[in-house]
């Protein structure tokens, strides 16, 4: 294989902090590695360096192979805020589209526009200042991916994106022949896309092939050896140490080399590796918590045009452990908000009489009530409002419990504008936890933390003796911690599912292999099996009430639309690829493309409500 880079010899230090120092690796043609490591330890330090917007304090080599094409992912995208999507990656697109002739310019305009339908940016003519985060994220991959670059170099792909657009990242580039570079604390993403994690420990980097639990247990054993061996160098300067006690020639000059190379043993003596983690063990309890949490009784939230709730109820319980996943832009937030009251009179008006679309606030209906003992911990994406002056010991004025969330005393009088983006939701997270709240609401709590302090986070959480919502794209993350989930389909709709995420994917899949085998044979026995079940299953299940004639003849319409929805999908997708369509025709049928999925969302979800009465 061929070697794509060879690195020699960087480094990078910000005052007396060393990130790295006179670190080199190799990547070859095939690598997909997954680059891991604790907040702070120079990550992005080393991206920005490859790209070229930063530079090594050691000089040092950075030697990519010529001629290969490279697209760098940046954790920020760089735009024009009045820019369309689509000007806006053409504009940003120079260095892979100069020197193209029309017909191949012409296939990198629908390779674009095939990406931004697959990550559901079905307008390519909205304007950059009107998208969301994760819109914007997905606008900057789309970019990366459509140039089929080489070489892929990506900070944090996964910050910002919904799991479906994460899903569809992840199985192209676990598909694609690519070489890839990238920084993630997606542990299932990491696994089902890279085969090498190469970690950043102490300045210096190590590389394992294989997954993370592979990963895991080679580290394990990196660190047992060299325990092993810093015991056996303690054993040897025992022994000299008694040489320079007990030798009168110890202080001639004869033995300085010996001398010289007992201080040598014992630096090498004081190098014992002993990891430092985040540390909950101490944190006090939540609070009290009383039996009633928050009750929603048809509770709808509508902002001008659109639904983000509708008509919503539900009884929040004791101790449960709620999931909420759904896609950017479907009101996973604005629920928080709505549960939490985050926000002011003039921003939500209750009183549908009152309310106009152009008033620019919210209108909210229905009843929520919250208990009496009930203390709200709300850690929110955007929730910190840290002075960039102060320092760690300004905000949190406690030592001990700074020290067991890895900001030890030589940090302590560091200003909040010197920390990592890891370390500042690090802080930020201690003071939510240091309030005592019992019912902690996450919204993405997994941003930039490390995959040390996820772990750590999680083991915490699993204990916690609350109510918990968390709003997150960590697959790995929500398997580990809920109960059920509440899926945000969009217009308002939120259905309840019970079990992991994982166990929602797979039946979502199972489900949607019914429909195709269903589609395929339609009007061949398509009543005899419903989807997902067997007849053992049927038999086993408890009887429930029948459709009316009225259900059945919908049951019947919604199968032929999903049919029709699906040819039409698969006739445009091959249209979108054909390369001998103008760009105004690639446009709509882009549009169109956007249209049929939402569509076909909404038609799916009311076929599950009337199969589960089946």
């Amino acid at each position: 294989m061929a070697s794509y880079l060879q690195i020699e010899n960087i480094s990078k230090s910000y005052g007396p902090k060393v990130l790295f120092e006179h670190i080199g690796f190799n990547i070859n043609e095939g690598d997909k590695i997954a680059l891991i490591a604790p907040n702070g330890t120079g990550k992005t330090s080393l991206m920005r360096i490859l790209a070229g917007k930063d530079k090594s304090d050691s000089g040092g080599k950075i030697m990519f192979l010529k001629d290969i094409r490279i697209a760098f992912l940046e954790q920020e995208y760089d735009f024009d805020p009045e820019k369309t999507i689509f000007s806006q990656i053409m504009s940003s697109s120079s260095e892979f589209t100069s020197g193209l002739d029309q017909e191949h310019l012409w296939e990198y305009e629908r390779r674009v526009m095939k990406f931004l339908t697959n990550f559901g940016l079905a307008d390519p003519e909205q304007r950059m200042k009107e998208l969301s985060g994760g819109e914007v994220k997905r606008v900057a991959l789309t970019q990366m991916l459509a140039s089929e670059a080489d070489f892929f170099i990506m900070d944090e792909p996964t910050n910002h994106l919904d799991i479906d657009a994460i899903e569809f990242m992840e199985n192209y580039l676990k598909r694609s022949r690519c070489t890839l570079l990238m920084v993630t604390h997606d542990r299932y993403f990491l696994d089902r896309v890279c085969n090498t994690v190469m970690e950043m420990d102490r300045g210096a980097v190590y590389t394992y092939r294989g997954d993370y639990q592979n990963y895991l247990e080679k580290r394990e054993e990196r660190i047992a050896n060299f325990n092993a061996e810093t015991d056996k160098v303690r054993n040897i300067l025992r022994r000299e140490l008694e040489w320079m006690r007990s030798t009168p020639c110890a202080r001639t000059g004869k033995a300085r080399y010996r001398i010289n190379a007992f201080y040598d043993l014992k630096d090498r003596a004081s190098q014992a590796y002993s990891q430092k983690q985040v540390s909950m063990s101490e944190m006090k309890g939540a609070a009290r918590l009383g039996t009633k949490i928050i009750n929603c009784r048809d509770l709808s939230f509508f902002y001008g045009d659109k639904c983000y709730l509708d008509r919503f109820t539900y009884n929040f319980q004791r101790y449960e452990k709620v999931g909420i996943v759904g896609g950017n832009g479907a009101g996973k937030s604005t629920f928080l908000n709505i549960l939490t009251k985050n926000y002011s009179d003039d921003m939500v008006c209750t009183n549908p009489a009152e309310y106009s679309k152009d008033s620019g606030a919210g209108l909210m209906t229905g009843i929520i009530e919250r208990g009496e003992s009930l203390k709200i911990g709300y850690y929110r994406q955007s929730g910190m409002t840290f002075n960039p002056e102060d320092t760690v010991l300004d905000i949190v004025n406690d030592t001990a419990l700074l020290n067991r969330f890895l900001f030890p005393h030589d940090m302590l009088n560091n200003k909040v504008e010197k920390l990592s983006g890891g370390e500042r939701r690090r802080l930020y997270l201690l003071t939510i936890l240091m309030q005592q709240p019992n019912l902690l609401i996450l919204d993405e709590p997994t941003n930039d933390l490390d995959i040390v302090t996820l772990n750590i986070l999680e083991e915490y959480l699993k204990e916690f003796a609350g109510s918990l919502i968390i709003v997150s794209h960590d697959r790995h993350f929500l398997d580990k911690l809920v109960d059920h989930l509440f899926i945000f389909c969009g217009d308002g709709n939120v259905k309840d599912f019970v079990g992991s995420y994982s166990e929602y994917r797979e039946f979502i899949k199972e489900y949607q292999e019914q429909q195709r085998i269903a589609a395929k044979s339609a009007g061949q026995n398509t009543k005899e099996k419903k989807p997902g079940r067997t007849e053992a299953d049927a038999v086993a299940a408890p009887k429930k009430k029948k459709l009316t004639w009225k259900e059945e003849r919908e049951v019947e319409q919604l199968e032929k639309d999903l049919e029709t929805l699906s040819a039409e999908k698969e006739e445009l997708e091959a249209m979108l690829g054909s390369g001998t369509l103008p760009f105004d025709r690639l446009q709509e049928i882009s549009s169109r493309i956007g249209e049929i999925m939402a569509d076909t969302d909404e038609k799916e979800f009311r076929l599950l409500e009337l199969y589960e009465k089946m």
